[in-house]
């Protein structure tokens, strides 16, 4: 038997030089034991078929430590020698051997599945895949994104996989995964779509078309599934790029596959695509389409330049054309540590190779494992208005366990407020579970909240966190390429996760950066805060820029969660020189206005603190800062008839009150509310500016 590499994902071989774990605990090198008595080691391929009491305790530790490296499977090479030879095995040895494998994997709750069996000199070497056994309603969830220039069989190929149905050349198979009627007009994909494929114990695709011939139903799927693969279809067309950098972020894929069009080849969006998965180091698997209508030498030639620019120094791979069920193998068991990149040949009509393709996605781990002892946090990527149901946000969880009404903090508001919400109703894949883990994507239904209130973002985390957003980060970015050069006060749109929002350079450690420059570089959101984590990858883009990068520091935090004291309730009360505002405790608050208009302003200004973005709404900031000299930070404030001082004429703030009159006022740079705007709610409603 071949042991794993300690550290290896999934435990998996990884070559000749793959050392025992647990050698260790028989003390000493090569079978030496502690008694200095010569043992059969575990790397030994005679060690599984008379196993001691000792041994076969410590063969079935290292199962279950494997499996749990594995995200729930391993596989086993039996008949094969500690140095990578194989020498095979008898009959009766192999027979013994496979009794120990399935009697360890019963222990632990798992399944063996034979995936290949081949004789050498010696006997017989086999291949088993030992999976664990799920409960009801749970399944391994593995993400692939599918990504490729536009044409080139993407949103065909989902739906051969996960229909059961093969293409009739005309896009028959695609109609089933568009969302919008333009995207079957067009044939082309303009948004996120998503689509499963199950496999059961055994290995089998449970996805099989219905009597009627309509939808598949996910639910159906789902509960003949131990493992199900969740394809998330992005958009190949260069108009909906953001798209396609959004998914690949915000939905955070385990693996990438790369369509690539044999008779059009390497083309348009293929390099950027593959570029966007090699910055966010999301392993690459290439799927070559419609072999059945490209002659030979086109298909020669594309294989050529894509084998090429697998190699090539951006890009580093190891290309691998994938042509028996031993190819997948061998490349499923170092896909996810290796550089190895397996290229797939098929036809979405007459379906070739296609029986490949399924049995690699079989045999794809997911890259992470997750605790379920660490605090929850789940990313919302998605909100939807449900009749009869409410709000119901989609994302992914990213670690810890949340379940049914259990009470999260959703946030940041535009304020960087994170507000307590309970878990009305969970389900996964349609089908309502009673929790979710990290690693799985679900979808929630919330109590009394608005689906107006929700952005894709936000973030719902336990309280056990102490969640904070950030105005601020710094970033260690790396430029893809730009046509001139950046400097600082430069904008462009940051992807980080599912935060999709506009942030400006303030400075960096450069005087200006360039293509394939490196630097150390202060961003500033722009609209509102987020919350963000130290060693996050990033992607910054505006147009044709393009550059990535990793979050180093978090600056200038909001710290404005529900376990904060809440802030002073200001009110404004009417007097005969004017409004005046005052806390609950009866001090007049910051701004507050006690002569006309042009002593009101005089007063304010010299009392007031410097105006910053966050201390006063977005919605307001931006009207502020198209009328008043807020570059230099000079001291501005609000009079009582909603104009800031320094303009001329005043500037009307209509903030959604009854009539433009009444409308609430806001303070800002009070110490007493640490930081935050507070509405002011006038007492009387009839009161109006003067002229």
């Amino acid at each position: 038997m071949f042991a794993p590499e300690p550290g290896s994902p999934g435990g998996r071989p990884r070559g000749a030089a793959a050392a025992c774990p647990l050698r260790a605990a028989f003390g000493g090198e090569d079978g030496e034991a502690l008694n200095g008595e010569p043992e059969i080691d575990l790397t030994s391929k005679l060690v599984m078929v008379s196993p001691t009491s000792e041994q076969y305790d410590s063969l079935l530790q290292q199962m279950s430590e494997r499996i749990d490296e594995g995200c729930g499977e391993t596989i086993y090479v039996i008949g094969q020698g500690s140095d990578g030879t194989e020498y095979g095995l008898s009959e009766s040895d192999m027979e013994a051997s496979y009794a120990t494998l399935k009697s360890m994997a019963e222990q632990i709750e798992a399944d063996v599945i034979l995936l290949r069996e081949h004789q050498e000199a010696r006997g017989k070497v086999c291949d088993y895949l030992v999976r664990k056994r799920v409960g009801d309603n749970d399944f391994l969830e593995v993400r692939v994104a599918v990504v490729g220039n536009v044409d080139a069989g993407k949103s065909t190929l989902l739906g051969v996989l996960t229909h059961g149905e093969l293409d009739n050349g005309r896009g028959f198979a695609r109609q089933k995964l568009f969302r919008h009627k333009h995207e079957i007009e067009s044939g082309r994909t303009s948004s996120v779509g998503n689509d499963i494929l199950g496999f059961d114990s055994e290995g089998n695709v449970v996805n099989k078309p219905d009597s009627h011939g309509g939808s598949l139903e996910w639910t159906k799927i789902c509960e003949k599934s131990t493992k199900v693969i969740t394809f998330i279809d992005l958009a190949g067309h260069e108009k909906y790029l953001k798209t396609t950098v959004f998914g690949m972020t915000g939905h955070l894929p385990d693996f990438c596959m790369l369509m690539v069009g044999s008779n059009a080849g390497i083309v348009g969006m293929t390099k950027e695509h593959l570029g966007l998965a090699l910055a966010l180091n999301v392993p690459v698997f290439v799927v070559v389409t419609k072999i059945d209508m490209c002659p030979a030498n086109i298909l020669q030639e594309t294989l050529k330049l894509l084998q090429r620019l697998l190699k090539s120094p951006g890009c580093r791979k190891i290309p691998v054309l994938v042509q028996s069920k031993d190819d997948v193998i061998v490349t499923a068991s170092n896909f996810s540590s290796e550089r190895m990149c397996p290229i797939f040949q098929i036809s979405n009509v007459t379906g070739e190779n296609l029986d490949l393709l399924k049995m690699f996605l079989n045999l794809l781990s997911p890259r992470t494992s997750y605790r379920e002892e660490e605090p929850a946090e789940f990313q919302i990527d998605d909100t939807y208005s449900v009749p009869g149901v409410g709000t119901v946000v989609s994302g992914t969880t990213l670690r810890g366990l949340i379940k049914l009404n259990d009470t999260l903090l959703l946030g940041p508001d535009p304020l960087g407020n994170f507000l307590p919400i309970a878990v009305k109703s969970i389900h996964r894949k349609r089908m309502p579970v009673k929790e979710v883990r990290g690693g799985q994507t679900a979808s929630f239904a919330l109590k009394k909240i608005k689906r107006s209130s929700i952005r894709k973002g936000m973030v719902m985390v336990s309280p056990r966190l102490n969640p904070q957003a950030s105005w601020e980060f710094e970033a260690e970015i790396l430029v893809l390429h730009h046509p001139t050069t950046i400097s600082p006060r430069y904008q462009a749109m940051v992807h980080c996760g599912s935060i999709r929002q506009t942030a400006t350079i303030l400075s960096m450690d450069k005087d200006c950066l360039r293509t394939g420059d490196k630097a150390t570089v202060h961003f500033r959101f722009i609209k509102t805060p987020e919350y963000l984590h130290i060693d996050q990858r990033l992607v910054f883009r505006e147009g044709r820029t393009k550059a990535v990068g990793t979050i180093t520091k978090l600056l200038q935090t909001t710290n404005n969660s529900p376990m904060n004291s809440k802030p002073q309730q200001i009110k404004m009360q009417s007097t005969k020189k004017g409004a005046v505002m005052k806390r609950e405790d009866g001090v007049p608050a910051a701004g507050t206005a006690t002569g006309g208009p042009t002593a009101g302003d005089e007063a304010l200004s010299a009392a007031a603190a410097p105006l910053t973005p966050t201390a006063l709404q977005p919605l307001l900031w931006d009207v502020l800062q198209k009328c008043c000299k807020l570059q230099s930070q000079e001291p501005v404030a609000l009079d009582t008839q909603h104009s800031c001082s320094g303009c001329s004429p005043a500037v009307m703030l209509n903030l959604g009150a009854e009539n433009p009159y009444a409308a609430p006022a806001y303070v800002h740079g009070d110490p007493h509310t640490n930081g935050m705007v507070t509405p002011l709610k006038p007492v009387r409603k009839e009161h109006k500016a003067p002229g």
